[in-house]
């Protein structure tokens, strides 16, 4: 893995206090919404300055446990920027920094294990086209075959190049990881990858034969959920962030204190 080097202003307390109080909102959210795996799996954020430092949550705590104070800054080799009493998840490490390194658009990477999420990542043919949520991924989706628990570095680059260029990650017989400019995106595309997956094995559950879109009116479908240039008669670009902002209404109602 190559860091990188500096190369701008180190960043202003008050808006890595933002970046800290949405990365923080993020975490209650995929608490609230189910998806979190005791204190395992982790949600990363870069912040913007010359050191290439990010925010990850302490490994110890649950994830309605996380403030935007405690949070750990670290850096692309894993060490402490700030005293903190909290270790960081080594596996966590390896897997966020190495795309954090290689993508300058990943600002935010979120892992998750659950259970829908896993089951289709246990599947050969891995995220099937079966219904409109998936279809935001169609030809956007990387897989990556599954070597043990993260821990070894030597497995960074094969992860970044599985990834390329994709918003999106399955982890073959391990779990699920998108990334996003901002906290939002990235929450976001969780929240309806794993939706998609809950839907898909709904309806593998059911028995009934599946029906798959023309290959067609899939990749017209995904450039109309991505907000890509599609030739509909109408466009619905704000709808991304409509949803983001009533999320953060959400977690000011349910866990006032994430902003701590």
């Amino acid at each position: 893995m190559t860091i990188p080097t500096a190369t701008s202003a180190p960043l202003p307390v008050a808006e890595e206090q933002r970046l800290r109080r949405e990365l923080a909102a993020v975490y209650r959210l995929v608490a609230h919404f189910r998806m979190t795996d005791l204190i395992f799996t982790h949600i990363s954020l870069r912040l913007p300055g010359p050191d290439h430092h990010f925010l990850i949550n302490p490994y110890g705590l649950l994830f309605e446990e996380i403030t935007a104070s405690n949070l750990v800054k670290i850096d692309l080799r894993g060490n402490p920027v700030e005293p903190t009493p909290y270790p960081v998840n080594p596996a966590g490490f390896v897997i966020h920094s190495a795309i954090h390194a290689a993508r300058s658009d990943a600002h935010c990477v979120l892992h998750t294990h659950t259970r829908a999420g896993c089951a289709v990542a246990a599947q050969r043919d891995g995220l099937l086209p079966v219904n409109q949520m998936s279809l935001e991924f169609h030809g956007r989706l990387g897989y990556h075959d599954y070597e043990g628990v993260a821990l070894d570095l030597d497995e960074q680059r094969r992860l970044v190049a599985d990834l390329g260029g994709h918003s999106a990650l399955v982890l073959r017989n391990h779990g699920l990881l998108t990334v996003g400019e901002t906290s939002g995106q990235a929450f976001l595309r969780m929240y309806y990858l794993e939706k998609a997956c809950e839907i898909q094995v709904a309806a593998q559950a059911a028995g009934a034969p599946l029906t798959v879109p023309p290959a067609d009116v899939r990749e017209r479908a995904g450039r109309q959920l991505r907000g890509e240039d599609h030739g509909s008669d109408l466009r619905d670009d704000e709808a991304y962030d409509l949803a983001w902002r009533a999320l953060l209404r959400l977690v000011d109602r349910i866990a006032p204190d994430h902003a701590d």
